[in-house]
């Protein structure tokens, strides 16, 4: 069990570090640091690959036919990583609307 929860751990370790970097991107364009901005969303999707290949291994495991216990940690760290993946798709749109604004601040 204590390699599952090293994996579990790896999950929410990784999607925490991406959500961090998305709130961080999105404090960015509200400063109108647009590059900063992107820059941040990429560091962050570098986790979110991680995170999500991780997600896809156990996955494939249990396709295979290896069984793998659903813990409440287990469900915490989906939980986390798909939240991350979803502020993650936000952060895109509330970007775009601080570009919009910016540019219209400026006219």
């Amino acid at each position: 069990m204590e390699e599952m929860e090293m994996i579990i751990f790896e999950i929410i370790s990784n999607g925490g570090n991406a959500k961090g970097l998305v709130y961080e991107a999105i404090a960015a364009a509200e400063n109108k640091e647009f590059d900063k901005a992107e820059s941040l969303l990429k560091e962050a999707d570098e986790y979110l690959v991680k995170a999500h290949q991780i997600q896809t291994n156990l996955i494939q495991e249990e396709a295979g036919g290896k069984h793998h216990d659903v813990t409440v940690l287990f469900v915490h760290a989906q939980d986390h990583l798909m939240t991350a993946m979803e502020v993650r798709t936000l952060a895109e749109n509330i970007i775009k609307i601080n570009k919009r604004l910016a540019a219209l601040e400026e006219k």
